[in-house]
């Protein structure tokens, strides 16, 4: 598992971002960006009215005393708009919300807008993401449509995302384990549960759930709250 360049840091969770199980973690996320604005993308949400998921975002950090900038990328047109890229490379804290990842790749995959998000967060940055956001922004990425494998956006490379796994169907958690790569990691994340990988390399398991760690060959791992000493970078 690799990830390139310095970095800030990356919050990857399960789902259900914006409920109030996830105010301890975004408080965190929060204090570690040094300031009170999050850049909320619903992109992923586009056909599905990308309007609520910002309303949901505004008074979900509104508890935690901060203020959300939605950043309407809903098509490709709009990833390579100066306007909203701008917006992008002065946030200290940008937040992929969930929906769609097919759809979200289509619109971040080599865009100056997804090229922006990553410099942020190496150069000191909060990311977070939730749901297919997690699944996306690492790299292979588990295909929805059947729980195999296909591209990512790399920003973690040999690690792959599996939200909802707690509540998620069996046979597509059943199928995403039997097809994990040799060479890649699944971490599993129950709701309101994320990973987090710190400034100093250090990956973390933050929420009331459960993480749970599958290699090729290997017993799973399950993780509550602690240091993910399966997770190397």
């Amino acid at each position: 598992m690799t990830v390139s360049k310095a970095r800030g840091t990356l919050a990857l969770v399960g789902g259900g971002e914006f409920d109030d199980a996830c105010l301890p973690l975004h408080r965190d996320l929060l204090a570690a960006s040094g300031g009170g604005n999050v850049v909320v993308l619903p992109t992923a949400a586009a056909f599905e009215h990308p309007e609520r998921v910002v309303d949901a975002a505004t008074d979900h950090f509104a508890q935690l005393g901060a203020t959300v900038t939605p950043l309407l990328a809903l098509n490709r047109r709009d990833a390579e708009d100066d306007a909203l890229v701008k917006v992008a490379k002065a946030a200290r804290f940008v937040y992929i919300a969930d929906g769609s990842p097919l759809h979200l790749r289509s619109v971040l995959k080599d865009s100056s807008l997804f090229t922006v998000i990553a410099n942020s967060w190496r150069s000191g940055g909060v990311l977070a993401a939730s749901g297919a956001g997690a699944t996306l922004v690492a790299d292979p990425m588990v295909d929805p449509r059947g729980g195999a494998y296909t591209v990512g956006l790399g920003l973690v490379e040999n690690l792959a995302l599996f939200p909802y796994h707690g509540t998620a169907a069996d046979h597509m958690r059943e199928r995403s384990i039997e097809l994990l790569p040799d060479n890649a990691t699944l971490a599993g994340l129950d709701d309101h549960t994320a990973i987090v990988l710190a400034s100093d390399g250090t990956w973390r398991a933050v929420g009331p759930g459960a993480v749970t760690v599958y290699r090729a060959g290997v017993a799973p791992a399950v993780y509550h709250d602690s240091v993910i000493d399966t997770l190397t970078i």
